[in-house]
């Protein structure tokens, strides 16, 4: 999914002690690691490979602009309109419209890939996302603000083992260091990272499988 679905947690941790873990540096880093792992990049990236390994890298564009570019084009217009206060739309209430209008855009990609016979496994990752997003969205409503950050990275790094093998387990510190910078920035708390990781990696781990 995309960035448009991160967000801030105010319990996590607020008022703690900005200690060596939390220097100037640190928190550059952090900043560093959460802008440039976003789920947008991450959607798009998962998106472009498994299409390129399908051997069709034009239909991995194409699924990059329905489960990515349009989410995240909604939640500017959101932006400019006053819907919405940011890009990582920190108010939880706003989260729910974000979700479903990036699930809306991508069953309708989806549509489009099915029809016009798009790779196999390319329509299985979309699946995949799209029983991420509504796992999260159940999450968000009943429970608390879930990570998108960690969610995407970690169905990313279960589809590249599917697709690319296990030496793509090696990517799963990467993940960590997702986490890590969601909780020091205190955008979420160590749990709604840890909710993040199981529910992405149970939507990649369960549905693509199924589905190619």
């Amino acid at each position: 999914m995309t960035d448009a679905v991160s967000d801030r947690s105010p319990s996590a941790t607020p008022g703690a002690s900005d200690g060596p873990a939390r220097s100037p540096l640190a928190r550059r880093l952090a900043r560093v690691v959460t802008e440039a792992l976003t789920p947008a990049v991450l959607v798009a990236g998962i998106c472009v490979a498994v299409a390129w390994h399908s051997g069709s890298v034009g239909w991995g564009i194409v699924s990059a602009v329905f489960a990515s570019g349009l989410p995240v084009a909604y939640v500017v217009r959101g932006i400019r309109t006053g819907r919405f206060t940011d890009h990582h739309v920190t108010v939880r209430e706003h989260r729910p419209a974000a979700i479903i209008a990036a699930a809306v855009s991508v069953v309708v990609g989806l549509a489009v890939m099915v029809v016009l016979e798009a790779p196999r496994d390319l329509v299985a990752l979309v699946v995949a996302m799209l029983a991420g997003l509504g796992l999260t969205f159940v999450a968000t409503t009943w429970w608390g603000k879930v990570s998108f950050h960690t969610a995407v990275a970690a169905g990313t790094v279960t589809t590249l083992v599917f697709v690319f093998g296990p030496w793509f387990h090696l990517a799963w510190p990467i993940v960590g260091v997702i986490a890590w910078s969601r909780v020091l920035l205190k955008e979420h708390t160590l749990a709604q990272t840890v909710v993040g990781v199981v529910l992405g990696a149970l939507a990649a781990g369960v549905v693509f499988p199924l589905v190619r």
